[in-house]
């Protein structure tokens, strides 16, 4: 795994790159690849790559050029079945100087063009430059594991794998973007292309951008695709699906175990994870290195889940803690790496976490990421299902009890009756035809935190309109999908690649140079998974059906049929309890409020004061203190550029290549 960034003055031919320039983008983001690194410059560009050496460790150095030096290549990301790709390569006459994925990618690309992407099965980012074309290519993996930020500036196009990268030209400004922090507010990410900074977009994921004299040009290669509802109804008994999936899922581990150095895995107490692991030790009967963290707060722990699974399979498994107080004083480094405001502490421990498995050498782990998007693991699609039940009947008291039944590890739920359930999830409840009827309700509630922020950065809180926004963002196709189909659509295509795999993903282990393999993001598993029949993956309120059956008898039956518990962190005591951080006292105090402008003072001091009771706080006010801290935060660390040194390092082993150097 590695990182990557560059620059390109697409409309200034004659304009040269500073190598110091690419050399500062890169080291910024030197965690993401401390081995070595590389940049080209050739009449009116610069690519740089730091790279964190997992296959081919001797030979597979970037940049890579090829086809008599006429693309170079630098890239983020793995190439899974590079083998076969390029196997199938050297048939048609192509001939390779190393054994690195990286330079099956740029071949592919020499044979095939864009289309190559098509063959690929990975987690990327991409950048190739055609010398003879003078045009650069940028691309992105289907599920958006993978980052890469641009913007285009007087003539330039500026990438890279984090946004702290494009930071690093000074030409670059660095202003939080107002519709950015009021659809983190309501989606808990921006929705792609955007991000939090005014200037600076994503490559969505399943999209690649051509670059040259005329310009930009973006095309998506790949979008997920549900059929429509009449079409669910031709289904084969589940036995089948069983036997497909176990073969594909087989297979999908099987190729994010290649790798030149130690594979390891994260265990979380949940089925996901223990599946993935259940497969590994299926493949490889050698005894695999586990990892997982817990929380001294009971009400976030699943150590003891975590435990019984690496028994069960003989893993040498490695168990970390967590405290409030460590996820207070790692919360900065959080918000530092993801770049974005994020309204929950999950981030910080996985952020720890990869720091602990990097202390012990290893640099790649499986983890069971994907699962609940991709077969509807999610509390959200149960819910969905309960209000459409509960809609029919919206008067009826038994109705509405049973979404106790989902959340029996939230303090709040478990003696709840009636009429605290219809104040809870009663909102927009016979809306039933609105598409996106299954988010309404978390839209509602975390679009509550844009009530702090200033008059003049608020854009208002009409639900039709931003409904009318995201219509116009989404598949044209959206309309014709299921019920369970449009809520997995959602949350595949706006949490999991921006929040999920970004902020709580790629971001917290790239922070401590440790790749991450998600078997479940598979294009083929998922692909797979959204041609299903609804009811093997929801069958009534039991979630993830077809991986439950397929897995009995091969995991612990307690993980098995354990109720479903959200991964969580404690916030309140983390960011504002007894002894808060300084940090988190000078940034939420009055003045900081008032001198950054985003928030109202008077607002965010009474949410300090109700933290401060001791008193139950409802899970918004947690996500508000959270999404406040963290906006301050970016202000502090990338606008009044505050602590932000340290990060910096000198980057190793670089080597330069000019192409005034090399032979036409």
């Amino acid at each position: 795994m590695c990182g990557i960034a560059g620059i390109f003055h697409f409309q200034y031919p004659d304009k040269p790159v500073s190598e110091n320039k690419i050399a500062n983008m890169l080291r910024v983001i030197r965690h993401r690849g401390p081995d070595e690194s590389g940049i080209y410059l050739g009449e009116n560009i610069g690519l740089g790559n730091v790279r964190l050496s997992i296959i081919d460790l001797s030979s597979g150095s970037q940049p890579i050029g090829v086809q008599d030096n006429r693309y170079w290549i630098v890239y983020n990301g793995e190439l899974f079945n590079y083998p076969e790709l390029k196997h199938e390569l050297e048939i048609l006459g192509y001939q390779f100087t190393t054994s690195s994925d990286t330079e099956v990618v740029a071949q592919a690309y020499a044979c095939w063009g864009a289309d190559c992407l098509k063959k690929f099965n990975g987690q990327f980012a991409i950048s190739i430059w055609d010398r003879k074309e003078k045009q650069l290519f940028l691309a992105r993996d289907r599920a958006g594991i993978r980052p890469v930020f641009y913007t285009v500036q007087n003539g330039g196009l500026y990438f890279c794998s984090e946004i702290k990268g494009i930071f690093e030209n000074l030409e670059i400004q660095r202003i939080l973007s107002k519709d950015g922090l009021n659809q983190v507010f309501r989606y808990w990410t921006t929705l792609s292309p955007n991000t939090p900074w005014d200037g600076i977009k994503e490559l969505p994921p399943g999209h690649f951008m051509i670059v040259n004299q005329n310009g930009l040009h973006i095309e998506k290669y790949w979008q997920l695709e549900f059929p429509a509802k009449e079409a669910l109804t031709n289904e084969k008994p589940i036995s089948e699906y069983i036997e497909e999936l176990s073969g594909l899922f087989s297979d999908a581990v099987k190729i994010r175990l290649r790798a030149d150095v130690e594979v390891a895995a994260y265990l979380s107490g949940g089925i996901d994870s223990t599946i993935t692991t259940s497969f590994i030790h299926e493949i490889d009967p050698n005894i695999l290195n586990t990892f997982s963290i817990g929380f001294t707060d009971r009400d976030f722990d699943e150590s003891v889940y975590q435990q019984e699974a690496a028994h069960y399979f003989g893993t040498n498994h490695t168990a970390f803690t967590c405290t409030s107080g460590e996820i207070g004083e790692n919360f900065m480094d959080t918000v530092y790496f993801s770049e974005f405001p994020i309204l929950r502490t999950a981030p910080t421990p996985m952020y720890l976490l990869s720091k602990k498995v990097r202390e012990r050498g290893i640099k790649v782990v499986i983890t069971g990421e994907g699962a609940d998007e991709v077969f509807a693991g999610y509390n959200i699609f149960k819910e969905a299902k309960i209000r459409r039940f509960w809609a029919g009947q919206p008067k009826s008291e038994a109705r509405a009890l049973l979404l106790k039944k989902l959340y029996p590890y939230l303090p709040m739920m478990k003696d709840a009756r009636s009429n605290t359930l219809k104040m809870f999830f009663g909102y927009a409840l016979e809306d039933v035809k609105n598409p996106f009827y299954s988010h309404l309700l978390r839209w509602h509630n975390t679009s509550r935190i844009s009530n702090y922020l200033q008059n003049d950065w608020q854009v208002g809180n009409d639900s039709e309109s931003w409904d009318r926004h995201l219509l116009n963002t989404i598949h044209p196709d959206f309309g014709d999908f299921g019920d369970l189909a449009k809520s997995q659509y959602l949350e595949f295509s706006i949490f999991m690649s921006n929040y999920l795999l970004s902020s709580q993903g790629d971001r917290m282990a790239m922070g401590n140079s440790v790749e991450g393999r998600y078997p479940f993001l598979d294009y083929r598993i998922i692909e797979f998974a959204a041609k299903l029949p609804e009811r093997y993956k929801l069958n009534a309120l039991n979630e993830k059906y077809i991986l439950k059956k397929m897995m009995a008898g091969k995991i612990p039956d307690s993980i098995l049929k354990r109720s479903k518990q959200a991964y969580r962190a404690p916030i309140g005591s983390s960011l504002y309890g007894n002894n808060p951080p300084e940090y988190a006292q000078t940034l939420l105090s009055e003045k900081s409020i008032t001198s950054f402008g985003y928030f109202n003072p008077e607002m965010v001091n009474k949410l300090k004061e109700k933290l401060l009771t001791g008193k139950m706080i409802s899970e918004i006010d947690h996500m508000a203190l959270a999404g406040i801290l963290s906006t301050q935060l970016l202000h502090h660390l990338f606008i009044d550029r505050k602590n932000i040194d340290f990060k910096k390092d000198d980057i190793r082993n670089l080597k330069v290549i000019h192409e005034h150097n090399l032979k036409s």
